[in-house]
């Protein structure tokens, strides 16, 4: 569900008292007008945090108080605002409302987007058949997410985790298991994996088994002259 103003209306009022008397002259009526012509086009602008408040923290915005929702400080969990303190933050204004003093700022969403073009820039250079190493994330009835290097994920269906048919991928692998996966797809941004590739197939008769050997003091022939040998006519 979309935040609104509503969901940071009591952390927004103990803020008030950090700055502002809410009376607006010419530069903070100018002030208003930038930022909210800054949420219509999604600028990115940078402030610097200037003060700790319940649920997140405040900023100067060309003399507007602004607030920044713990929520929206990043993609992790913050326990502990005070770390940024004095931090200059890359942000958007998420929304603002002259009539009630409430200037909301937000960092989150820059951060998941370049969090998302970092992700397909290393997906961009994922190859069919390229083999890594990684370790299972989250199980599903439809199969098993898992975890490669440099934050990448891809998905192992039931039908590519073993020869064999299995009911659950369950059955097989465990959250937490180290396991090598090799590459079978990559489209619309996702990796499809594959466990069952690099397992030799129980089904199929290895090399040894389907060749036939002829001892090398035993000659076969297969001309006339051969077939008659030895046969008393």
């Amino acid at each position: 569900m979309e935040e609104t103003m509503k969901d940071y209306e009591e952390m927004l009022e103990e803020s008030y008292s950090l700055m502002g008397d809410g009376v607006h002259d010419t530069d903070s009526l100018l002030a208003w007008r930038k930022a909210q012509e800054l949420k219509d086009s999604k600028e990115i602008i940078t402030v610097t945090v200037t003060g700790i408040v319940k649920g997140g923290v405040v900023a100067d915005f060309d003399g507007i108080r602004a607030f920044i929702p713990v929520s929206k400080l990043s993609l992790e969990r913050i326990d502990d605002c005070n770390p940024f303190l004095g931090k200059e933050l890359e942000v958007r204004v998420f929304e603002a409302n002259m009539d009630e003093d409430k200037l909301i700022l937000s960092a989150k969403e820059i951060l998941k987007e370049r969090q998302e073009q970092s992700r397909m820039k290393k997906l961009s250079d994922v190859k069919v058949g390229q083999v890594f190493h990684g370790t299972v994330a989250t199980i599903k009835d439809y199969g098993a997410f898992i975890d490669l290097e440099d934050g990448m994920s891809g998905l192992v269906h039931i039908s590519q985790i073993s020869h064999e048919r299995i009911k659950h991928p369950g059955v097989v692998l465990k959250e937490g298991q180290e396991v090598d996966v090799k590459v079978i797809d990559v489209k619309d941004g996702k990796i499809s994996l594959s466990i069952k590739a690099l397992l030799e197939n129980p089904e199929e008769p290895s090399v040894e088994e389907g060749e036939v050997n002829i001892p090398e003091s035993e000659n076969i022939g297969t001309s006339l002259g051969d077939l008659l040998k030895g046969v008393k006519l």
